[in-house]
């Protein structure tokens, strides 16, 4: 089997127009876009409930302080019991995609996040919110496999960079939206339990549309070109484990991993960093990390278009995540004004965002055949595990005074995020030309 996906499928599918059809085929294009933008809609949909379960509990810690008696270290154990759960379930959650399909998958997933919520409604203590955090975090767990699944499958070539440049801008939104939906509704209402039913009943309304929709999401339907080119050959089927001796596989585990451990850092503690070291209020640098998000959406909307017309994508990421461990790296020098320093770290986010649709276009062309759902879960684990093992390490660093390696940490592994996807670039390249070759 070859180390990297052979070359997309080069004709479209009889559902699907080729560009330079005649004009008669106006009305198959117009129904092949319709067809694909409801699958990218549920599938961003779906992405964004995900990411708003992520953050379950931590919008209302105080709440749990105050009426639990818990403290920080305890509720911060809740956040890795929740990343855990997700990175384990997201290795095993591909093999099932592979074997089941995707659609059923999600749907349980969307069930789990019904229960969870439920769960911390009823909490009476640690053990209700470790349970829901358990739940949370097995349902996040099928997500990445699922959603990229359907996405490759349903969607038309020309039109998956702007699939994955949607799936990363929900997923951004779902982060902004828990802490307003569930603190707001907390305030509101005065009882975070209330808040935790509106999340409840929020998780079932999304697994009604995507009921409702579910031919939208039938994943059974779509090839790839590099599967039939499989099918075809004489070679014998290859045991399910076979894609892990694949080291672009390791490379791109790799590349989730520092991406992520750089988002942990300035997701997390970004804010008391900028107060650290330029003393400005947390009332304003709390507003630097929604700005990040906010331009790493924005990076994600045009990423989407330029992985469209990138062959080698790894240069798009090179080139974007190394401009942003730049900004960072100004940011932490404190040479600046406090504020510029503040705008720096949020436009970093543009950065990292704009490299989001090319990573996952990379990863799909380094999935060796058939093996689509369980590269996507293995990968994908790197995330959660990145999320896991970085929060406690730039923590300790934050809390031993060293609030400029807040900075300095994201940036170099940011370098290090550049320096994986250029290897698995380049194998896959290679894998390419050895198939032509062939």
């Amino acid at each position: 089997m070859s180390d990297a996906l052979l070359p997309p499928r080069s004709s479209p599918s009889p559902s699907r127009s080729s560009p330079h059809a005649p004009a008669a085929a106006s009305p198959v294009a117009a129904v092949a876009l319709r067809d694909d933008a409801r699958t990218i809609g549920l599938v961003g949909l779906a992405h964004g409930t995900s990411h708003f379960f992520h953050l379950l509990l931590p919008p209302l810690f105080p709440a749990f302080i105050r009426d639990f008696g818990l403290t920080y270290s305890e509720l911060g154990l809740l956040v890795s019991a929740f990343f855990v759960v997700s990175a384990i379930g997201q290795a095993l959650a591909g093999f099932l995609v592979d074997k089941v399909g995707a659609r059923p998958v999600l749907l349980a997933a969307l069930g789990c996040f019904v229960v969870a919520a439920l769960a911390a409604a009823g909490a009476n203590g640690y053990a209700g919110l470790a349970l829901a955090a358990v739940l949370a975090g097995l349902g996040n767990s099928a997500f990445h496999p699922v959603n990229f699944t359907i996405l490759n499958k349903r969607v038309s070539q020309p039109r998956l960079g702007h699939a994955y440049s949607v799936h990363g801008i929900t997923g951004n939104l779902g982060w902004a939206l828990a802490p307003v939906f569930l603190a707001g509704l907390t305030a509101l209402s005065g009882s975070w339990r209330i808040a935790y039913l509106a999340a409840a009943a929020l998780a079932a309304l999304v697994l009604v549309v995507m009921l409702r929709n579910r031919a939208a999401l039938d994943d059974r339907s779509g090839t790839w070109a590099h599967q039939t080119l499989a099918r075809a050959s004489s070679l014998a089927p290859e045991h399910p484990l076979a894609f892990l001796k694949q080291p672009s596989v390791w490379l791109c585990f790799g590349f989730f991993f520092w991406s992520t451990a750089a988002l942990t850092a300035i997701q997390s503690f970004a804010s008391p960093a900028l107060q650290k070291i330029y003393g400005l209020p947390l009332s304003l640098t709390a507003f630097v990390v929604t700005a990040y998000m906010l331009c790493g959406a924005a990076g994600m909307a045009v990423g989407g278009f330029l992985v469209a017309r990138t062959e080698r994508v790894e240069r798009i990421i090179g080139w974007a995540m190394a401009g942003a461990a730049l900004l960072l790296l100004l940011a932490g020098t404190g040479w600046l004004p406090g504020l510029a320093a503040s705008a720096l770290a949020a436009l970093a986010g543009f950065g990292t965002g704009l490299a989001a649709p090319s990573r996952d276009m990379l990863i799909k062309r380094a999935a060796p055949p058939g093996a689509t759902g369980r590269v996507y879960g293995a990968v994908y684990s790197g995330l959660d595990i990145g999320f896991a093992l970085a929060a406690p390490v730039f923590g300790a660093l934050l809390d031993r005074g060293h609030a400029a390696g807040i900075f300095y940490g994201a940036a170099l592994l940011l370098l290090f995020g550049v320096a994986t996807a250029w290897l698995v670039g380049l194998r896959v390249a290679r894998g390419r030309v050895f198939a032509l070759a062939a």
